[in-house]
């Protein structure tokens, strides 16, 4: 049976229709999709554990509570810790009100003496600027009632993953071919791998930013360094852009808090220090070392996750993105996108590999037609 060749244009057509509906669905079903995705990535993470307790004898359903349970009193004692630095800041926030209302008032009086704009236009534009973002406080809002269900549902979903994991991979096994049995072995093992190592070292990071950020606050003298410290470690996760926006609260805080702006500098001077810190040292040893992704993609692949999923999108591409890089290195047919997506840059291109076979051969004729 003759297959028959279509036109590159026709599927490159084609293929991009099928990568737009995709988004669309995906986007469409995040509700779903988003809560599944991190229990699949917690899930993995807690598995040696739960590999642990069945080795104790354990039954199933008791090790899977346990597993679950030892997960949820982390993240409590997380959730707490953040809390009580919460509550100290809410007890000063009248009086961080206040200043900042004054702040305001002088940058009102030296915009209407500099650029000549009277205080009446400053309030009706901020006005204007108030009632055309409350569809994005509307849209915020539903998204702070977004992450409660999926802080209610992400547990269910763990739990029931690791009670039917057996079930799951022999549907992986069973949905291929057995030739490929093997091959999909690896696939899984080194899944497993990647996403534990991921986590792990995202976690790592985590802690070690946030304790460098909360001392160099403690240092300068900026209130709630330790919250604001930790938040800043939390959205330095985000690959390449969460490090600058992780500076724009202690900024704000030190601005509001303390008169003149050394501290201001001398904080963007110290995160700036931390993220290089971070960036050379800290990451590549606890992070890229497991997943190799390139910045490029890497960078691509976090807006595209905003867009898709909201900051959600944001934190669950890079581990996915990393399955999939697993996967195309392991199929012939897709192993030019997995070099794509990793971080080994070629020292020559293949145009001017066979430019140099090309000139090889010609030099060889010559040299013949000479002898």
């Amino acid at each position: 049976m003759v297959v028959k060749q279509y036109p590159f244009y026709i599927k490159a057509t084609v293929i991009l229709i099928g990568l737009f509906y995709l988004v669309n669905i995906l986007s469409a079903l995040s509700s779903i999709l988003v809560p599944f995705a991190f229990a699949v990535l917690f899930s993995i993470l807690l598995n040696p554990l739960y590999n642990r307790l069945l080795g104790l004898k354990m039954p199933k359903p008791l090790a899977v509570l346990l597993t679950l349970l030892a997960g949820l009193i982390f993240t409590a004692l997380v959730v707490y810790l953040l809390s009580t630095q919460m509550m100290q800041f809410g007890q000063s926030f009248p009086i961080l009100k206040v200043k900042f209302g004054q702040m305001i008032d002088s940058l009102e009086q030296y915009i209407s003496l500099q650029f000549g704009v009277s205080t009446q236009k400053q309030v009706l534009f901020i006005k204007n600027a108030i009632n055309s973002s409350e569809a994005s406080i509307g849209a915020l809002i539903g998204t702070i009632f977004g992450t409660l269900s999926v802080m209610i549902l992400i547990p269910i979903y763990i739990f029931m993953l690791l009670l039917y994991k057996t079930l799951i991979l022999n549907f992986l096994y069973e949905v291929f071919s057995e030739e490929h049995s093997k091959r999909v072995a690896e696939v899984l093992a080194q899944t497993k791998t990647a996403i534990q190592s991921y986590i792990v070292g995202l976690l790592i990071e985590m802690i070690i930013v946030s304790a460098l950020n909360s001392i160099a606050l403690i240092i300068l003298g900026v209130k709630y360094a330790i919250l604001l410290g930790v938040i800043g470690g939390i959205i330095n996760i985000l690959p390449y852009i969460g490090g600058f926006v992780a500076i724009l609260l202690p900024v704000l805080i030190a601005t509001v808090t303390k008169d003149g702006y050394s501290t201001q500098v001398e904080v963007i001077i110290a995160y700036l220090l931390i993220q290089f810190v971070d960036s050379n040292i800290i990451f590549p040893r606890f992070v890229s070392v497991k997943v190799q992704i390139n910045a490029l993609i890497s960078l691509i692949v976090v807006f595209l996750g905003n867009a898709m999923w909201g900051v959600a999108g944001m934190f669950l591409m890079l581990p996915i993105v990393a399955v999939m890089k697993i996967i195309f290195d392991r199929v012939d047919d897709l192993k030019p996108w997995g070099k794509l997506l990793g971080d080994e840059v070629p020292v020559y291109h293949m145009g001017q590999v066979w430019g140099k076979r090309r000139g090889r051969k010609k030099a060889v004729v010559l040299e013949e037609a000479v002898n």
